[in-house]
């Protein structure tokens, strides 16, 4: 009898054992369930997050493409507006030239109506180019600045001291902060030296 209780004793620790091995395997499969469960929303949230990412950038590219589409657009019609104004300067060359020559019969008439029209025309493009931020470099009386003149041959002058423009060959022009082009200019060499 004490074979069979140790039999039965041994039974039954067994049978806690497969309970135990049992419970064991279900917790597993709960676990690997909730493991699985788990890998299937960060890969549900990966491949969200991957197609917002490739929306974004497929928005940014379209927004790049459309910038260099305004700023090539922008830059093909820049002048637009200074060449719009200067036509007008064209007109007056054209009214200059008929006036000069439908209105009169004397020459030096003709020449001075020529001169007056070239004149007010020259007056009305210096006014455009004003309004475009190009002024003209004052140069004859000042002193050689190389970042605003370019010395064409210096002369003696006793009425101009040393390094001072004496003349002016073709004015220079400032557009807004640069210079546009340098004044071609004569610069004094001070009073001439006798032997």
């Amino acid at each position: 009898m004490a074979e069979e209780a140790k039999e039965q004793e041994l039974a039954g620790q067994q049978g806690e054992a497969d309970m135990v091995e049992n419970q064991g395997d279900v917790r597993g499969e709960e676990a690997e369930e909730v493991q699985e469960s788990e890998t299937e929303a960060l890969q549900r949230e990966l491949a969200d997050t991957r197609d917002q990412l490739m929306r974004i950038a497929a928005e940014f590219d379209n927004f790049r493409k459309r910038m260099e589409r305004e700023k090539s657009r922008l830059l093909q019609y820049a002048g637009e507006n200074i060449l719009r104004d200067l036509l007008t300067t064209v007109d007056n060359l054209d009214r200059a030239i008929d006036q000069a020559s439908a209105c009169a019969e004397d020459d030096g008439k003709k020449l001075q109506a020529m001169v007056q029209g070239v004149e007010l025309t020259r007056k009305g493009l210096v006014a455009t180019l004003e309004r475009f931020g190009v002024e003209p470099l004052e140069a004859v009386g000042l002193a050689f600045n190389p970042d605003e003149h370019d010395a064409l041959t210096m002369e003696a002058s006793a009425d101009m001291a040393a390094n001072h423009v004496l003349r002016e060959f073709l004015r220079g022009y400032r557009f807004k902060d640069r210079i546009l082009r340098h004044a071609q200019v004569v610069v004094s060499s001070g009073p001439e030296k006798s032997a």
